[in-house]
């Protein structure tokens, strides 16, 4: 079946509510495991998003292969500022059949199913659009979709950080999970690589240059529409964030964050004393632990490979391009750019489009994901 196929039968079938998903005429099924996110949030969350249990107790999909005793997996990481995971349950449904790999959907703290549905609603979210254009006369982009990470960026910056750290000690609790046999579907001991997008790209490489508890010595990353470092990130778009949110964010962690972390609050000592740490301050800025980051990436350049599009204007190629292949670098560069014969955005690199278009989709598709497959199988 096509890409546009396989993505209308999927949606069709997924239910997050659902325990254990057929899907027809496949070996592959959709299993919705349940997590509890381990984080202090007392130390670690402002009280207004202490409350937000969705974030806390949750579930994530796992795509369980035909051959159950199959000791490999794929950790999917999503976009910024996703709501549902239909976009992606065709990209881990495909990477599953072409690995023979469990593939995990785990969702980034604050979004997909790890936020309130009142953020997702239009009815309710257009007066707070209305709101926020009365405050920010000169706001680009605001939208409903956008509208509660548009605000929650504005308030506090520090969000972004959170949310990631958060993020990022959960995949710890899971990849040990599976590492010591604790997990109730994978194999005790399987190897586990990562297929992140977007934002999911950026966390994953400060989990890479990061390593902690040793989890990914062995990983290989491949990423698609992402691998800056965050300046050059253009997060501008209606369906990530507005033009004050992404000025406020921008302004924060090129301008502020490093004089933040000077004064002693629950996570200076983390950013200042861990690889982690070290890792998040080098992915923001090019000129920022450059000998750290580069160091790092030179090692790990077997393991991480990268597909930029030329018309991506949120994480554009030559950002990506000059965070993993600095000038002088050599060898084979682990970045290609490459361009789809049809109108696409960084957002939705794969439109369902009706019409002779559709194939070149498909097409297009096929290529990503089993490029994508290859080197994670």
């Amino acid at each position: 079946m096509s890409y546009t196929e396989d993505y209308y039968e999927l949606k069709s079938v997924f239910n997050p509510g659902i325990k254990e998903i057929r899907i027809p005429r496949s070996a592959i099924r959709i299993i919705n495991e349940d997590f509890t996110s381990e984080i202090d949030p007392e130390n670690f969350l402002r009280k207004d998003d202490f409350a937000i249990t969705e974030n806390i107790t949750f579930s994530y999909p796992v795509f369980v292969p035909e051959d159950e005793k199959s000791n490999k997996v794929i950790l999917l990481l999503h976009g910024l500022n996703e709501r549902n995971w239909q976009k992606y349950l065709v990209w881990a449904y495909r990477l599953s059949a072409i690995t023979g790999s469990y593939v995990i959907l785990f969702p980034i703290s604050f979004h997909i199913n790890r936020s309130p549905l009142t953020w997702v609603n239009p009815r309710l979210m257009q007066d707070v659009v209305k709101e926020r254009n009365r405050s920010f006369t000169d706001v680009r982009m605001s939208s409903f979709a956008n509208i509660a990470l548009s605000n929650r960026l504005t308030e506090e910056p520090m969000r972004f950080f959170n949310s990631g750290y958060q993020t990022a000690f959960d995949i710890v609790k899971l990849l040990n999970q599976i590492k010591q046999g604790r997990h109730g579907l994978i194999p005790e001991g399987s190897s586990v690589n990562i297929f992140a997008y977007s934002i999911g790209a950026f966390l994953s490489e400060i989990l890479m240059l990061g390593n902690p508890d040793g989890l990914f010595s062995g990983t290989k990353l491949f990423m698609f529409c992402g691998g800056s470092v965050f300046s050059s990130m253009y997060g501008t778009s209606k369906y990530i964030m507005d033009s004050a949110a992404y000025k406020r964010i921008h302004s924060f962690y090129m301008d502020d964050f490093e004089e933040e972390i000077k004064r002693k609050n629950p996570f200076s000592d983390f950013l200042k004393s861990t690889q982690i740490g070290i890792a998040f301050r080098a992915m923001i800025d090019l000129a920022r632990f450059r000998q750290f980051r580069e160091g790092m990436f030179s090692r790990l350049r077997d393991q991480i490979r990268s597909i930029a599009l030329r018309n991506d204007t949120v994480i554009p190629a030559d950002g990506i391009v000059n965070t993993l292949s600095p000038a002088g670098s050599g060898r084979s560069e682990p970045v290609e750019i490459w361009d789809f014969p049809y109108n696409y955005s960084h957002e939705n690199p794969f439109p369902l489009i009706d019409g002779p278009e559709k194939h070149f989709v498909d097409r297009c598709f096929e290529k990503m994901i089993l490029r994508a497959g290859l080197f994670l199988a």
